[in-house]
């Protein structure tokens, strides 16, 4: 019997310093508001690209691309090096402001959509969606759907190093005359 407890007090301790370990390697993802990520393209004097999660409370996808994509550490990095972060709930109901407009919440079916949330998508309310933005908040490219963190690493790579200025997608990732 007390082999056992000897035996079961070492697994116990293994277990509690791996998932100290493992929590420690997470990095925490710093989320801010719409307005303030606007706030501060525009008064840093060297302002980030944006990166706004377009998501819906009920959406399993999106709380998926949370834990696995965003809670990765090189994501997680590489994205608060290179971008204000933005969370944005496609159902919000705040009015938001963007480049002199004013976009506010649309009653429809069942719950309704943000305009906002629908400018960003181009019309094509899908969750999850990822907006890339450049520093002066111009489109850079809507990306529909769930993704794991090496092709959203890839992506994030592509706008916040500023490639896609000069080669298009498909000569980056190798595409071009497949």
């Amino acid at each position: 019997m007390k082999t056992y407890s000897l035996s079961f007090s070492k697994s116990f301790l293994f277990l509690a310093v791996l998932f100290i370990s493992a929590a420690s390697y997470a990095q925490e993802v710093n989320w801010i508001s719409w307005e303030e990520a606007a706030e501060l393209t525009a008064n840093d004097t060297n302002p980030k690209k944006v990166f706004i999660d377009v998501y819906t409370d009920w959406c399993g996808w999106c709380k998926k691309m949370d834990k696995d994509t965003f809670q990765n550490p090189e994501v997680a990095a590489y994205m608060a090096e290179n971008y204000y972060m933005v969370k944005f709930d496609g159902e919000g109901k705040d009015p938001i402001e963007y480049k002199g407009k004013t976009y506010k919440f649309v009653p429809s079916g069942r719950k309704g959509y943000h305009e906002f949330a629908a400018a960003l998508m181009q019309g094509r309310l899908s969750y999850p969606t990822t907006i890339f933005l450049d520093e002066e908040l111009n489109m850079l490219s809507p990306i529909p759907g769930y993704q794991k963190p090496e092709p959203f690493l890839e992506i994030a790579r592509y706008f916040g190093s500023d490639i896609y200025k000069e080669k298009d997608w498909k000569a980056y990732t190798g595409e071009a005359g497949k």
